[in-house]
């Protein structure tokens, strides 16, 4: 339930980031998510769009819409207690983030940060069987991510 109420409240980047790629199949589906989550959902607590309309959420984020339109992804970066990014994602991350409407509501830097950290290890336990096991099929654990994540990111700004 927080991790679909996180969903609803970060509605606004994805919908603004699909209107800039001009994706606007996923502005409607943005839109609609939201108004569906946050009145049937109560407050986004039920993903009632995705279980009743089967309505998917965007994955549209700044740092796409930054390669959408040419910007190149510059170099690989690992930051401790976030996941990869190039230098375009951490560009596009820091504008999603002032996207969030949240972040007028809790303007204190520390319970930004206490919120972000819960997100995370939420996001992690519920993906949890996604890093099983990785670690022991791979020789080098850096450059299977780094690839991983950059072939990802590409097929993203593809789509």
């Amino acid at each position: 339930m927080i991790s679909n109420a996180y969903d609803n409240i970060r509605f606004v980047p994805r919908f603004v980031n699909s209107l800039l790629q001009r994706k606007w199949g996923g502005a409607g589906r943005e839109l609609s998510r939201f108004l569906i989550n946050s009145t049937a959902g109560i407050g986004g607590f039920w993903d009632i769009a995705k279980q009743e309309f089967h309505i998917e959420k965007s994955r549209e984020d700044f740092g796409q819409t930054l390669g959408f339109y040419g910007v190149d992804a510059g170099p690989y970066l690992i930051v401790p207690f976030f996941e990869p990014f190039t230098v375009r994602d951490v560009i596009g991350y820091v504008i999603d983030g002032l996207m969030q409407p949240l972040n007028y509501f809790i303007p204190l830097f520390p319970e930004q940060i206490a919120m972000q950290a819960f997100d995370k290890v939420n996001e992690r336990s519920l993906n949890l069987e996604l890093f099983q096991g990785f670690e022991e099929t791979v020789v080098d654990l850096y450059s299977a991510v780094r690839h991983a994540y950059l072939e990802r990111r590409r097929t993203l700004i593809k789509e």
